[in-house]
């Protein structure tokens, strides 16, 4: 446990903070009650912050799902989970999902079941197919559309 800070130390740490990279409502709030500030002194500087623009929950999500989506290739399942993780809102959460182009999803969703399925070649059948749709499912996609691409796979 750190030292408490005066509300002032701890407006100009979450300043930087937040300006550092796009954070959730929840995370500011949780980093400024590990400062060891008390509710109201809390929903004050959160209110300071997203007046002066360097809280926005909107932007943040649609970052965060953007980054998720194109850096580390994760589907639909996994990030719409880690949002609501940090508490973003369901309205926030509809235009975040909007960032992520379907056809780009497709071709992602086609090329990583294509390469988990090829490197698989040495298995049996039925544990090649079972762990292809679970790896995909871990990295977030919806099982119906694996198994579509993999119904493809197998007809060529």
């Amino acid at each position: 446990m750190q030292q408490r800070l005066t509300p002032l130390q701890a407006r100009q740490k979450i300043k930087y903070y937040c300006a550092y990279q796009e954070r959730s409502h929840q995370e500011v709030k949780n980093k400024l009650y590990e400062f060891g500030l008390r509710k109201d002194e809390v929903e004050e500087i959160l209110s300071e912050l997203i007046s002066e623009d360097y809280l926005n929950e909107e932007r943040f999500a649609r970052i965060f799902a953007g980054s998720k989506f194109r850096q580390k290739q994760w589907g639909k399942n996994k990030i719409l989970h880690e949002l609501k993780a940090k508490s973003v809102s369901p309205y926030n959460i509809k235009i975040a999902m909007r960032e992520i182009d379907e056809d780009e999803y497709a071709r992602c969703l086609e090329k990583l079941t294509r390469e988990k399925w090829n490197a698989l070649k040495n298995e049996q059948y039925i544990i090649r197919e079972t762990k292809t749709i679970r790896y995909m499912m871990q990295k977030g996609f919806e099982a119906d559309q694996v198994k579509n691409v993999l119904k493809n796979l197998r007809g060529k």
